[in-house]
């Protein structure tokens, strides 16, 4: 069983909605994670485009990197380049560093439209990277 760190800046969006999907579409490959080298908590726009898509990410915790000390990561998975530049150490004899900066879409203000299409877009790249990389690296 292959272990996956997915990792953000605050673990509260597009590393909980990348671990969502991650877990959903591996079917049983490997041990999914999400951590930030901060913790904001769960964004509430993240939990309700995830459903939108049926996927429940409601029990997903915020996590900060430094809590999975010891495990040895197969994958470690960058999603912003916040967390690319300033991830802290994290030793792994094994691990392959993947890195795709997706857009925030927590930083988008606007009318209630433009924040669903902003959480829409974002979902439906991190969707696609997953399908990407479940299809590449782990069959």
């Amino acid at each position: 069983m292959k272990n996956i760190l997915v990792l953000c800046t605050g673990n509260s969006c597009r590393s909980q909605m990348a671990h969502g999907y991650l877990d959903k579409l591996q079917t049983g490959l490997a041990n999914i994670y999400s951590a930030g080298i901060e913790t904001h908590g769960l964004n509430p726009g993240a939990v309700a485009i995830m459903a939108e898509d049926n996927i429940d990410i409601r029990h997903h915790t915020s996590n900060h990197v430094d809590e999975y000390q010891g495990i040895e990561w197969d994958f470690i998975i960058t999603v912003c380049d916040h967390a690319k530049e300033n991830c802290p150490f994290i030793p792994s004899k094994k691990a392959k560093r993947i890195h795709h900066n997706f857009f925030d879409p927590s930083k988008v203000n606007g009318s209630e439209s433009e924040k669903h299409a902003a959480f829409l877009k974002a979902r439906n790249e991190i969707r696609e990277f997953c399908r990407n990389f479940i299809a590449e690296e782990l069959n």
